[in-house]
C-alpha cells in the first residue's frame, strides 16, 4: 500500500489537485457525500490532530471534516505531548500510526513533518508549518472557484498577494497557485521576498500548467488588473513585530490599492485579520470581500483532501 502525504502544495500534481478541488466543491454541495472513515472494521476511524501552535479555524475545520467523513478527531496538545523532546518524532509517529487513520499536524519546522511522514505509515497532512500553509491555499482555490465560475475557470486567473512575501502563505500561493494554472504575483518589501528555491519550483510548475509566477516589490504592480487580491498578517506566529508596521504600511490592502485590480476582483484573507493594518475594515467588510466563505471552505477543502488521501492509499 502506498501512503500519500500532503506536506507541501506541490505534493499534488495538477491533475490530483483538480480531483481534490472537484471533490471539495461536491462536498460543499453535499457535506456527507463521502464517509470513508465510517464503519471501517479493518482500520481505525480516528484521525490525530496535533497542534503546537495556537489555532481556531484549523482545529475547528479539521474536527468537523473528520466527523463528516464518519470518523472522530483525537486532539493532541503538542506542548503537552512534547513531541521531539520527551519522545522522538520517529517513535511518536510509529505509535500514532498504529492507532489512527491519518495524522494532521500544525507545527513549526517542516523537517519535523517530513520525519513524521517517514515513520507514521498513514497519511500525514501539513496543517501549517513555518514554510507552508497548503490546506489554506486549497480552501482559497475552492473560494475562487466558488466565485469565479468553478474549478475549470481557475487556470488563467490572476492572483496578487500583498504583504510578507517571504512567509508560508506566500510560498503556498506560489506553489499551489502555479499547480492550479494561476498567474501568481507576490509583492513584499526588500528583505521579505520569497525563498529563491520555492520561486524556482513554482516557476517550473507554472511552465507545465500555463500559469506564471512573479515576485515584485511594488504592491500596485502586483495588483494591477488582478482577479483576486490576497493578504495576510504582517507578523506571523513567532516573528519579531518590532518595526514591521512602518515597513509594511505601503502594502496595506485598502480602497486605493484595490482600485487598481479588476473591477470584479475578490479579496481573500486567511484570518485572523488586523483591521487598519494589513487590511482596512472598509475592504474586509466590503462587497468584494469573500473571507467568510474562505473560512468556511477550510472545512470542505480539508474534508476532500483527507478523503482523497485515504482513497488513494486504498487504491494502491
Amino acid at each position: 500500500m502506498t501512503v500519500r502525504h500532503f506536506l507541501a502544495d506541490d505534493d499534488l500534481t495538477p491533475a490530483e489537485q483538480r480531483e481534490v478541488l472537484d471533490l471539495a466543491m461536491a462536498l460543499r454541495a453535499d457535506r456527507l457525500a463521502r464517509r470513508p472513515l465510517d464503519g471501517r472494521r479493518d482500520a481505525p476511524g480516528a484521525v490525530a490532530f496535533i497542534t503546537d501552535k495556537p489555532t481556531l479555524r484549523t482545529q475547528l475545520s479539521f474536527a468537523g471534516a473528520i466527523a463528516d467523513l464518519g470518523g472522530y478527531p483525537i486532539v493532541v496538545d503538542g506542548n503537552l505531548a512534547q513531541i521531539g523532546k520527551r519522545e522522538s518524532v520517529e517513535d511518536t509517529a510509529r505509535v500514532l500510526g498504529r492507532q489512527v487513520a491519518a495524522i494532521v499536524w500544525r507545527t513549526y519546522e517542516q523537517d519535523r513533518l517530513r520525519t513524521m511522514a517517514a515513520y507514521a505509515g498513514v497519511p500525514v497532512v501539513n496543517a501549517l508549518t513555518d514554510d507552508y500553509h497548503p490546506c489554506q491555499i486549497l480552501a482559497d482555490l475552492v473560494t475562487i472557484a466558488q466565485h469565479r465560475g468553478g474549478v475549470a475557470a481557475l487556470p488563467g486567473t490572476t492572483l496578487a498577494y500583498v504583504g510578507d512575501a517571504g512567509n508560508n502563505m506566500a510560498a503556498s500561493y506560489l506553489l499551489g497557485g502555479a499547480t492550479a494554472g494561476l498567474h501568481v504575483r507576490v509583492a513584499g518589501p526588500g528583505g521579505f521576498q520569497p525563498d529563491a528555491e520555492v520561486l524556482a519550483r513554482a516557476a517550473r510548475i507554472a511552465g507545465a500548467t500555463g500559469g506564471s509566477v512573479v515576485s515584485v516589490t511594488d504592491p500596485a504592480e502586483a495588483v494591477a488588473g488582478a482577479d483576486v487580491v490576497a493578504t495576510d498578517t504582517w507578523v506571523s506566529m513567532g516573528d519579531d513585530a518590532a518595526g514591521r508596521e512602518t515597513v509594511f504600511e505601503p502594502y496595506q490592502v485598502n480602497a486605493g490599492l484595490l482600485a487598481g485590480a479588476a473591477p470584479d476582483a475578490i479579496v481573500l484573507h486567511c484570518l485572523p485579520a488586523y483591521r487598519g493594518k494589513e487590511i482596512t475594515a472598509e475592504v474586509l467588510e466590503g462587497a468584494r470581500s469573500v473571507v467568510w466563505d474562505e473560512a468556511e471552505n477550510r472545512l470542505h477543502a480539508q474534508k476532500a483532501l483527507l478523503a482523497w488521501l485515504l482513497d488513494e492509499g486504498a487504491r494502491s
